[in-house]
């Protein structure tokens, strides 16, 4: 019985009448609903609590972003560091390390030093399940050198061996 009043609390009691499921996202002047975080997905920077959701936010802002995402990378001094990685849009034909540049600088004027944000990658894609999940978790062992299984449910595998390559070129992903 306990169990079900765990449940019911956690999933139940926020909004009366509907299911909590710890996605945040925004429904566009189309309608169209875009499931852009989880609201549990905090990063500890520097004694910090910052939601990647909300730097996503921002990043997705910038003109020539199509989607990102952010993963906290383990640092010695500072705990965790956010990770911005950038999938730019079709027939953007500015070198992609301007577009990163600005993303860097876009974040900082928006939400400020606190966030420690450095670094912005661009590439190809993100791995995603066949559902549209992306695979945060999955990037972060990349990033972290940590060996990760291949998720069974991972919409096109080839992708993870393209962020495997930019992170270790950007200086992570180190085995």
């Amino acid at each position: 019985m306990a169990g079900r009043r765990q449940f019911a609390a956690a999933y139940l009691s926020a909004f009366p009448g509907f299911y909590q499921t710890a996605d945040a996202g925004l429904i566009d002047v189309d309608g169209y609903i875009h499931v852009m975080t989880r609201t549990d997905d905090i990063i500890n920077v520097a004694a910090h609590r910052l939601s990647t959701g909300e730097i996503e936010e921002v990043l997705a802002a910038h003109p020539d972003v199509a989607e990102c995402a952010v993963i906290g990378i383990a640092d010695a001094l500072k705990g965790q560091v956010p990770l911005g990685l950038l999938v730019l849009k079709a027939g953007v034909v500015r070198p992609a390390c301007e577009v990163e540049d600005e993303a860097v600088r876009l974040v900082r004027d928006r939400i400020g030093p606190v966030a420690s944000f450095k670094t912005a990658l661009a590439v190809a894609g993100l791995p995603k399940t066949r559902s549209g999940k992306i695979l945060r978790g999955t990037m972060r062992k990349i990033a972290e050198g940590k060996d990760y299984p291949l998720p069974a449910t991972i919409d096109d595998p080839a992708v993870l061996g393209e962020i495997d390559r930019t992170l270790a070129a950007a200086g992570y992903a180190k085995r």
